[in-house]
């Protein structure tokens, strides 16, 4: 997926998210920072080779209004600026102090701000429980007010086991392999996960789709899979995108803050290169998999390959 972008907004961009990642010259960039926006410069901008990063201008937040004056690019951009503190996997208070400038020259105020700043301000604990609270909103479509989620994310405890649901995805098994539902069966008794329906299991709406893009997208279970998967669905459900799966994903993968009781944190799982490819990747898709209307039941007997095709999954690189 390329944006479509002059070479001037590009040039402008890159240079942005440089001057973030190097705090404007103050902090020297980091290999992962180069390799981070070489990455984005590829596969959203189409660039080949090392970007010549010495030769960037430090570009005020004034001058990367100018040069981009698109609202939707203008989105964008500040999204991928917001990914740029977070690189080196810390979360640093003058870089995403220069985020906030760009965004606001750009007139861009959406709610990740706000969760990247309380995270710097050290209020880690609100930001985490905001981003919750996107997740929770992408994924039901409704505004999440109840103060813990993990009654709604493990509903099957005790007296609400719903032993016909997990029946109905264990006779997944007697479908052809390749088809979704085998594939689906396959992916969770492969990992030892516990089908929807038993106690300790994620709640379908959620389990359902993620796992379904799990197979989609090719990107595994480990705490890389998890972030690349979650920003593959960035990609396809546009709906929260930064605070709802990105950002949620880069704390508790990549900087080590974890913000539910289940399933923890890690530290250091960021792979630059296949992060934007999987961002890229998930804009790609035609059909997204999180959307209300799209029933996982109705496409069990279909090939996974088929549907790779039917929905546009862009292929991997690598």
């Amino acid at each position: 997926m390329k944006i479509a972008a002059t070479a001037g907004e590009i040039e402008a961009i890159l240079a942005a998210m440089a001057a973030v990642a190097s705090c404007r010259g103050k902090v020297p960039l980091t290999d992962l920072d180069r390799t981070t926006l070489t990455a984005a410069g590829h596969y959203f901008f189409a660039l080949e080779g090392p970007l010549d990063l010495a030769g960037m201008r430090d570009l005020t937040p004034d001058q990367l209004a100018r040069a981009v004056t698109s609202q939707d690019l203008r989105r964008q951009t500040t999204c991928f600026l917001a990914v740029m503190p977070f690189v080196d996997g810390v979360v640093d208070r003058d870089k995403v102090a220069l985020v906030e400038s760009y965004a606001a020259a750009l007139g861009i105020a959406d709610d990740f701000l706000v969760d990247i700043h309380e995270a710097a301000l050290g209020n880690l604990r609100w930001a985490g429980m905001d981003m919750v609270r996107h997740n929770m909103l992408s994924i039901t479509h409704k505004m999440w007010d109840e103060a813990d989620v993990m009654p709604w994310l493990l509903p099957y405890q005790g007296t609400a086991r719903d032993p016909a649901l997990t029946q109905r995805f264990h006779d997944l098994e007697q479908l052809p392999p390749g088809t979704l539902g085998y594939d689906f069966w396959h992916h969770y008794t492969t990992h030892g996960f516990t089908f929807p329906g038993e106690e300790n299991a994620l709640n379908a709406v959620f389990a359902v789709p993620h796992d379904t893009t799990h197979l989609l997208s090719d990107y595994n279970t480990s705490y890389t899979g998890e972030i690349l998967v979650s920003t593959f669905t960035a990609g396809m459900h546009p709906h929260e995108p930064m605070s709802g799966h990105i950002l949620p994903v880069l704390f508790s993968w990549h900087l080590g803050i974890q913000l539910l009781e289940a399933p923890g944190s890690h530290k250091g799982a960021l792979d630059p290169v296949h992060f934007w490819e999987a961002w890229a990747r998930g804009q790609g898709m035609t059909t997204d998999v999180f959307a209300p209307d799209w029933d996982f039941w109705a496409h069990i007997h279909q090939p996974i390959k088929s549907l790779k095709a039917a929905y546009g999954v862009p292929p991997k690189e690598g």
